[in-house]
């Protein structure tokens, strides 16, 4: 191994290499199944030989210490047998697949904590009787992660927890538009972090956490505020996510990052994970979240709800985004405070509209009732799964200033990338500071009351506020794709009524 510090360039080339090399055996999807769980089975090997290290020099004897955490684990982060630890890996020449896929599961067994979580990949795996990853194509893999030590002075955790992101990245960029469902941008997820502002002993909660990005930007932004210092109690972090493959990740990079986190598989909207001894839904300080876009439930979903999240209105079945935002706040303390990357449209869809719209109506029962503290619109071009900006979208029960509104319009604060635009570390310092200091700029932000939003027919988009050209507001297709569905829905509900009411009138159809 040579002794290369492992920094985010020497990082990404390595890492690509890796997908690189099972190229051809492995659809780019399945890159990081493969990979990363062996990139953490690096990370505890390393750990493990340091720790080990430690407690030779401790008690003067290699084979003394290696019976001490036989006989308890606990000396230990996690016990790994030695036929598990990567020198064994590396010097296994034959059966190579078989022989990880024991490992994993050795580790596993060895280490309640990780069953779940290491041991979901067969690495022998077949498809019609052919090997999906050859031992060849393995033994490849394990010479190419076996480069670069992982152990506890080598890197830092956030270098690790990027490779996740890196790949995950690399999958988006070459698999079009459902990549982006589970992927939210770093710098993203960072200016979030720094408007939640994490405190000492908060319960923090991301419903459909996916690989638990949002939640570790959340305990890495309370760690550079707060340090190490063992008397200030770390917030407590709780996560929910329906992909099996995505929820093993999001428990893998929690324990990377030394996190106290819960991760519990499964699909919230239906079956929430976190409940009281009554029944009720667990609440939290803090909640964070990126759901998928525009997502389509049912009717009955939001109507046959038994946790009576739903009370400000029934979303539309063509985007569950504000069915999010209530799951959302129905989870929320009392003083609770929320941040949630969702489609543009979120914040202005049915604005404007003669009659009932059902998104409209529920964004105005949250401003009525001065829940929403901030909108920010991002710029184009930087989501995987859409070139259409997103907006964050703040919820606050106790606000800073009640009655206001700040609304940014972020869409210019970016870095041309490829293949995406992002957010530079001076953007995201500009638009956290608007924000924390409440204030006004003209071209970037403005402070709306209440009665403005109620003017605005409750329109919270930033660019109706703050324009940054001569332009009109105007809709985007997927928008009005999204009205004209749920205009639809409402003329069908509306029609059956009146076919039931003439039913009773002695009418047939």
């Amino acid at each position: 191994m040579n002794g290369d510090a492992l920094d985010i360039s020497l990082l990404e080339s390595w890492l690509w290499e890796a997908a690189c090399s099972i190229r051809g055996d492995v659809d780019a999807p399945k890159y990081k199944e493969y990979i990363l769980p062996l990139i953490f089975l690096k990370r505890l090997s390393d750990v493990f030989e340091d720790e080990l290290a430690k407690l030779t020099e401790e008690y003067g004897s290699e084979e003394i210490a290696e019976e001490i955490v036989k006989e308890d684990p606990k000396q230990v982060r996690f016990y790994l047998p030695p036929e598990t630890r990567w020198s064994a890996i590396a010097r296994q020449s034959t059966n190579l697949g078989e022989y990880l896929t024991d490992c994993v599961r050795a580790v596993a067994r060895d280490n309640p904590r990780l069953q779940g979580v290491i041991d979901v990949v067969d690495f022998n795996a077949s498809i019609s009787g052919q090997r999906i990853l050859t031992d060849n194509r393995l033994r490849t893999l394990v010479e190419i992660l076996g480069r670069h030590r992982l152990g506890l002075d080598d890197v830092v955790p956030d270098i690790i927890g990027r490779a996740y992101e890196y790949l995950l990245r690399k999958f988006a960029e070459g698999s079009g538009s459902s990549a982006g469902e589970f992927y939210t941008p770093r710098e993203v997820a960072i200016l979030m972090a720094r408007c939640l502002d994490p405190q000492p002993g908060e319960k923090h909660y991301d419903p459909c956490c996916g690989s638990g990005g949002l939640l570790i930007k959340n305990h890495l932004r309370f760690k550079e505020k707060y340090g190490e210092d063992p008397s200030i109690e770390p917030p407590r972090f709780y996560g929910q996510e329906i992909l099996p493959s995505t929820y093993a990740m999001a428990r893998m990079n929690t324990f990377l990052y030394d996190m106290e986190a819960e991760i519990n598989l499964g699909d919230t909207m239906h079956r929430p994970a976190f409940l009281e001894n009554d029944g009720g839904l667990c609440s939290f300080d803090v909640v964070t979240a990126n759901p998928m876009w525009n997502q389509k439930y049912s009717h009955e979903t939001y109507e046959s709800d038994p946790y009576q999240r739903f009370s400000f209105g029934t979303p539309p079945s063509s985007s569950a985004d504000w069915g999010w935002i209530q799951h959302m706040y129905a989870s929320l303390k009392p003083n609770g405070r929320l941040a949630v990357v969702l489609d543009t449209g979120a914040a202005s869809r049915g604005s404007g509209a003669s009659g009932r719209n059902a998104e409209r109506d529920i964004r105005r029962l949250f401003v009525e009732r001065d829940l929403v503290e901030a909108v920010f619109l991002l710029p184009e071009n930087m989501f995987y799964n859409t070139t259409a900006p997103g907006i964050i979208l703040l919820i606050n029960t106790q606000k800073r200033r009640p009655g206001e509104i700040q609304l940014v319009n972020a869409s210019p604060l970016f870095e041309k990338g490829r293949p995406k635009n992002y957010l530079s570390e001076k953007h995201i310092e500009m638009i956290a500071g608007t924000y924390h200091d409440w204030r006004a700029e003209e071209g970037l932000s403005t402070i709306i009351t209440q009665v403005e939003a109620v003017k605005n027919d409750y329109n919270l988009s930033p660019s109706r506020y703050v324009a940054q050209n001569e332009n009109e507001e105007t809709l985007s297709l997927p928008d009005a794709i999204l009205l004209l569905r749920e205009a639809e829905e409402e003329a069908k509900a509306a029609q059956e009524k009146l076919w039931n009411v003439l039913k009773e009138l002695g009418v047939e159809e």
